[in-house]
């Protein structure tokens, strides 16, 4: 599963990572958080490093699907029942920089991008109320919001929100121009080097899969932060959705707009020209990662969707892409708890990191430079409400909950338990050994081995045994049968079929099974 936008004939080059060396600032991630602070702080003069464990747009900036807009389906009535309004304008403003940041920098350094109407619509009656609440919290924070009843869709709704003059990109020109700017102000960027801790005062000692480095500051732009300080992996929802690329019949056209629905499961539209032709861009149908019977079935109920409302559309590329959720809403960047003043973050931007994440690009920046940004002063001293606190509540209690039933499920398998892990050989008698498990090509399980949880798949006819307990906290991974890796339900880490970590707060490969 490739994205239309990483799917390209260039590669990146990677400059040569020196360990020992020392830097004012070292960022991990190259995705569009870590790309425009490491610019930010090149322009200021700042000697930049951006680690990348994978390649620049390897997760959730490679896989979006690009909208950069202020009408973000509900969210600002969802944000209006939680928050002041104080907060909210806040939110809009940090959003409206953001957005205008980008389009200016794609402007003066000619990066294509396309200006369209947003629209959220409702498919059901039910849904209008939810319209009618955005326009509210919209106009209200000085958004050119308004009710529309005809969405320019080629199927009937109960009514729209339009907010015109929104921008859709095409997200990997973007990092690709970000990366060069970057290069040419001094800094360095690095593929295939993995941070995995920050010790000591600054410089601090920056520990990677390939030696340290040194830094004043260290910023985490890794999706969700790989550091457990401020413990944000129990304040997230990590969820993943789909989408699609998707070339219409002869006579038939993308909608003039961008949209997506009020109604779950959500439905996400776009166009993006290619080659000549304006394919059809739709996303949506997400659900917790790891906790869903058939991630196929989810992309397939997309896909049905879509040749419902477009017959004939043949499909070109589909994809899937994680974010992460707040559970009181609010996206956090800035400071990173227990980080000595010397470590900075960006995590939680409810799907809308186009603009989010330039914003705490722009926050962060002015933090470690000196300067101040009176609408990310006002996000940091936000208070969560009893409803935000009643989410985390529950969020936290359904991982607790997962945890105790993967591991609940081994012990019913056979498998000793003590505190949520396996018993070590010789502290009770091990269970006979079962034959090994060899799954059908294509497909993953997992299953005890002795004392321990064992994940073994197999792809392209060779079969991989990996211990099945992830090496973030300890929950058992899940077999995801459309992009075939191991994905943990607790807080999103996941893992290629032969153990390598793809993304999440993980830090580590999951070793072979035998030798966790």
């Amino acid at each position: 599963m490739t994205s239309i936008w990483l799917d390209r004939t260039d590669t990146f080059t990677s400059d040569p990572f020196e360990p020992d060396s020392k830097y004012d600032t070292v960022v991990a991630g190259a995705g569009l958080t870590g790309l425009v602070t490491a610019l930010l702080l090149a322009r200021s003069g700042q000697k930049v490093l951006v680690l990348e464990a994978r390649f620049p747009g390897a997760v959730t900036t490679g896989n979006t699907t690009a909208k950069v807009t202020l009408l973000q389906g509900t969210f600002l009535a969802q944000l209006a029942r939680q928050y002041s309004q104080k907060q909210v304008q806040a939110y809009v403003d940090a959003n409206r920089e953001g957005q205008a940041w980008l389009l200016r920098y794609l402007d003066e350094h000619r990066v294509p991008y396309q200006r369209r109407d947003a629209y959220t619509y409702a498919a059901t009656a039910q849904g209008t109320e939810k319209l009618r609440e955005e326009v509210s919290a919209g106009t209200t924070a000085g958004l050119d919001m308004e009710y529309v009843r005809d969405a320019g869709l080629p199927f009937a709704v109960h009514g729209a929100v339009r907010l015109p003059g929104q921008a859709q990109i095409n997200p990997v020109q973007v990092l690709d121009t970000l990366m060069e700017d970057i290069r040419s102000r001094g800094g360095t960027i690095v593929s295939g080097v993995r941070l995995r801790d920050v010790t000591g005062d600054a410089p601090s000692a920056v520990k990677t899969n390939r030696g340290s480095v040194r830094a004043d500051r260290v910023v985490l732009a890794t999706g969700i932060p790989v550091l457990d300080r401020g413990l944000y992996f129990a304040k997230l929802k990590p969820s993943r959705s789909y989408a699609a690329a998707l070339e219409l019949p002869e006579g038939q056209a993308p909608p003039p707009g961008m949209y997506i629905s009020v109604e779950q499961p959500t439905h996400s539209l776009r166009d993006y020209e290619v080659d000549g032709k304006r394919l059809l861009l739709v996303g949506g149908h997400g659900h917790h990662v790891g906790r869903t019977q058939s991630e196929k079935a989810h992309l397939a109920g997309l896909l049905d969707w879509a040749g419902q409302h477009y017959p004939g559309a043949v499909t070109t590329h589909t994809w899937s892409a994680q974010d992460y959720l707040p559970t009181n809403l609010m996206p956090f960047f800035g400071k990173l708890p227990r980080g000595k003043g010397q470590i900075y973050f960006g995590t939680g931007y409810n799907k809308w990191g186009m603009t989010n994440a330039v914003a705490a690009a722009v926050g962060i920046s002015a933090d470690i430079l000196g300067g101040q940004v009176p609408w990310a002063d006002t996000i940091h001293h936000r208070v969560t409400s009893p409803s935000g606190a009643l989410s985390a509540v529950a969020l936290n209690a359904g991982v607790a909950a997962k945890l105790a039933s993967g591991w609940g499920k081994m012990a019913a398998e056979g498998v000793a338990t003590e505190g949520g892990k396996a018993l070590k050989k010789g502290k009770e008698q091990a269970a006979p050994q079962p034959a090994p498990v060899v799954p059908a090509e294509g497909r993953g399980e997992v299953y005890r081995e002795g004392t321990r949880p064992v994940a073994v798949s197999t792809l392209e006819g060779t079969t991989c045994r990996l211990s099945a307990v992830c090496t973030h906290m300890g929950g058992i991974v899940h077999w995801n049968d459309s992009e075939q890796s191991w994905d943990c339900p607790l807080h999103g880490s996941r893992f290629t079929s032969d153990g390598k970590l793809l993304e999440g707060p993980a830090t580590k490969d999951l070793p072979q099974a035998g030798k966790a």
